[in-house]
């Protein structure tokens, strides 16, 4: 019989499992983790948390979108905020932030099309099927909680809608049609279609089992990622967003994962180091922090006090932090960053 590492066993152990399943695991292993929360999240880090949720408290609107400026209302930054009040333990209509949560949904719903795309066209974004993958991730999180019907509808149409849009090389782009591929706008989309699956939906096994050969064949010599499967160097950002969605797709170890790690773990956030602070820096720690959840102590105990000190240093005093797309969606990356020890997030549930 073949040997199958501890890890392994339970990360397979959450591969298409419901929230219920999800639930069971994180009941046996809560000990552990809240350990681990209470012991990482330092007072200071909890106080740049604290801050950081009622920035964006205050930044919502009526209608449960934020922001000012030409990211306004974009329904990516709604979901990266709604999630980042889940993080902290609240539910819909529940806990300190379960009316802000709940204005997030209902503002997804509105602006969700016939089709299943989930867009404010008025909004200003990086591309559209960013926005929609963030969101409907955000929906899948929601929908496991609360088991709306309405909110399955939804949702059932937003899967349907990224599976279509799918490439023949089994990827995704900026916008809702099977043409080009990028690691980065795939990530998105595959981490909506494994949260969707964890609450229940349905997803084709194709579908996921075409991404990964996709992401594998981005993934150069040195262990980093490329932007595009056509060639390119690796950077940062995409390489922990190539790694992350080999983890979502079912992929826990290998070589692809053991280069991957090894690329990114030179990256380790340094406050007298020279890594540049550009406009992607939270969004590959974002992916960087499940990378290393993922991945285990060893990873994890080197990466999460770095970030965590990186980001208490680069707080501002209103609670925000820097972005250059803006201020809500760097804010809502940094806290969720910040929260990942607290183990509420399905998604990321040991």
């Amino acid at each position: 019989m073949s040997h199958v590492s501890p890890r392994r066993q339970f990360l397979q152990s959450m591969l298409g499992s419901t929230l219920a399943g999800v639930a069971a695991t994180s009941s046996l292993l809560g000990k552990q983790v809240d350990n681990s929360a209470r012991r990482l999240i330092t007072p200071a880090a909890q106080q740049a948390i604290d801050k950081g949720l009622k920035f964006l408290a205050s930044r919502q609107h009526a209608d449960g979108s934020f922001g000012t400026g030409g990211y306004s209302r974009n329904v990516g930054v709604c979901g990266l905020a709604g999630l980042a009040f889940m993080a902290e333990g609240s539910t819909p209509n529940r806990g300190q932030y379960g009316a802000n949560i709940a204005r997030c949904i209902q503002y997804l719903i509105d602006h969700t099309r016939e089709d299943g795309f989930i867009v404010e066209p008025s909004a200003s974004s990086h591309g559209p099927m960013y926005g929609h993958g963030f969101a409907t991730l955000y929906l899948a999180e929601c929908y496991g909680m609360s088991l709306r019907e309405d909110l399955r509808e939804i949702l059932a149409k937003a899967i349907q809608l990224i599976i279509r849009a799918q490439n023949e090389d089994g990827g995704w782009r900026y916008h809702p049609q099977p043409s080009d591929a990028d690691v980065s706008v795939t990530i998105c989309q595959v981490m909506a279609l494994r949260a969707a699956r964890n609450a229940g939906i349905y997803v084709p096994k194709a579908t996921i089992d075409r991404c990964t050969e996709y992401v594998k064949q981005c993934q150069n010599t040195d262990g980093g990622f490329r932007y595009m499967i056509e060639g390119g160097p690796s950077a940062f950002p995409r390489s922990a967003a190539g790694v992350v969605a080999l983890y979502m797709a079912g992929v826990y170890e290998g070589p692809a994962i053991d280069r991957g790690l090894d690329y990114l773990i030179q990256y380790k956030p340094d406050r007298f180091g020279v890594q540049s602070r550009d406009s992607h820096y939270l969004y590959g720690h974002y992916y960087a922090i499940q990378a290393m959840w993922y991945a285990g102590e060893e990873y994890w105990e080197q990466w999460y006090p770095a970030i965590r000190d990186d980001l208490i240093s680069d707080q501002r005093s209103d609670g925000s932090w820097v972005n250059q797309r803006c201020f809500e969606y760097g804010s809502a990356m940094a806290c969720i960053i910040l929260q990942l020890p607290n183990n509420f997030l399905p998604i990321v549930q040991r």
